[in-house]
């Protein structure tokens, strides 16, 4: 056990979605995606879970988890006061963290794999370094809908570079990015952050240095891989890219729900996955 502290971001409105998808019904016996996040966590050894959560839907999640989580997991509840992005949520969670300790970070409406938890687990234990879990481009996308990805550019093991691209989505020829930049076509095994990261202690000042100097008129919300992108070349800060064999998959819309259901299933008949979230 590397006793490593994770934070769950679950203050999004999912608008696009359109209800609480941090609790969407995909595993076999209805467990919603956030049971599944934990589980893989609690499997790769993580002994401590931050939610962080919004003021109008927390009070639903938190009544899910405890009711549905074991009681002996250790579990805090962050609010995030208002939506200002995930470099405001993390800081959200802080006051339950021990400033001094590596910590996780991950969304709460995709699904990363075991695999994925156990690099971040074992990197957080072994080393001193920031991370990101870097996953291949097919094994990110679910479903025909567009999505933002964030596009890495990778050097020897380092995060060099992050290129937020939008509205990607597979098509006849191949993987496209409709935002107006060039290439507008991927390649299936670029490495793509799905906001799965460890972070040192290190980051606690970059983090709140942010959010002083944000411009939330130009841009309301100021996110993670935007931040890191920007530190890359100006804070000597050095992220390691842990590729992993796990697929992403995530409930960005509604429709995307039954796609990830039957992903569940098949993780679960293949062995890859327990039937129950919490064995």
């Amino acid at each position: 056990m590397n006793g490593s502290a994770l934070v769950i971001l679950a203050a999004g409105q999912a608008r696009r979605y359109g209800g609480l998808k941090q609790l969407a019904p995909i595993g076999v016996h209805g467990e919603g995606i956030i049971d599944l996040i934990a589980s893989d966590a609690y499997a790769a050894g993580f002994q401590h879970i931050v939610i962080v959560v919004n003021p109008d839907t927390g009070d639903e999640i938190r009544a899910h988890v405890e009711q549905h989580w074991p009681k002996e997991r250790s579990v805090d509840f962050a609010v995030q006061d208002e939506p200002r992005g995930t470099v405001d949520a993390v800081i959200a969670a802080q006051p339950y963290l021990d400033a001094s300790h590596p910590f996780g970070v991950s969304n709460a409406d995709d699904l990363y794999g075991r695999d994925a938890f156990m690099k971040l687990g074992e990197h957080l234990l072994s080393k001193s370094t920031c991370c990101l879990i870097g996953f291949q481009l097919n094994n990110a996308l679910v479903g025909e809908l567009p999505v933002t990805r964030g596009v890495c550019h990778v050097v020897n093991g380092h995060l060099t570079d992050i290129w937020e691209r939008r509205q990607v989505h597979v098509s006849g020829d191949g993987y496209v990015s409709d935002d107006g930049h060039s290439p507008s076509t991927l390649a299936s095994d670029s490495i793509v952050s799905m906001n799965l990261w460890g972070f040192q202690p290190s980051m606690w000042p970059i983090l709140h240095a942010e959010m002083e100097v944000h411009d939330f008129v130009a841009e309301p919300e100021a996110q993670l891989p935007v931040l890191v992108g920007k530190i890359l070349h100006h804070v000597p800060i050095r992220f390691d890219v842990l590729a992993t064999t796990s697929h992403c998959v995530g409930v960005t819309h509604a429709d995307d729900l039954p796609l990830v259901q039957a992903y569940v299933r098949e993780q679960v008949e293949l062995g890859e996955r327990p039937e129950h979230a919490f064995v």
